[in-house]
């Protein structure tokens, strides 16, 4: 069992929420969402384990068990190449549940048009494994979902 941590502050919510079809049909895996609080934050890991992946809007943290996480900080924010985005740690560093990856401001995201809505998806897993979903007001590293 892996628990699924927030990345950040905010209001969790489900994936059907989130203003993008790929991950609101659950395409990419199951798993939730954050609302963040607006403002200048950091995103931290939602588990232990290696960053695979680290762009500046989104990363993947695969933890020992093999299990990966991603966190997708916003909706098209690819198409902000980083602006915005700071990155305080590396792609292939092991890191601690709740340490920080990457600090950004949503508030700024949403000011250029775009949802700062964050999925964390459990990746390669099926929708029945995810429980002990947690909906409502949420500091980062709190509790946001269990992967059984």
């Amino acid at each position: 069992m892996t628990t699924v941590l927030a990345p950040m502050e905010g209001e969790a919510v489900g994936l059907a929420a989130v203003p993008d079809p790929v991950f609101s049909a659950g395409m990419v895996g199951p798993g939730m969402a954050i609302d963040p609080l607006r403002g200048p934050g950091k995103a931290v890991a939602p588990i232990a384990g290696k960053i695979m992946k680290l762009h500046p809007h989104a990363y993947v943290i695969v933890g020992d068990d093999g299990r990966g996480v991603l966190v997708h900080l916003g909706i098209d924010t690819v198409q902000l190449k980083g602006r915005g985005f700071q990155l305080l740690a590396t792609e292939g560093d092991r890191v601690s549940a709740g340490q920080p990856v990457v600090a950004w401001d949503p508030a700024v995201v949403e000011a250029g048009g775009r949802s700062p809505v964050c999925p964390v998806v459990a990746l390669d897993a099926l929708s029945a494994d995810v429980t002990r979903v947690v909906e409502g007001a949420v500091q980062a590293g709190d509790e946001l979902f269990t992967w059984e």
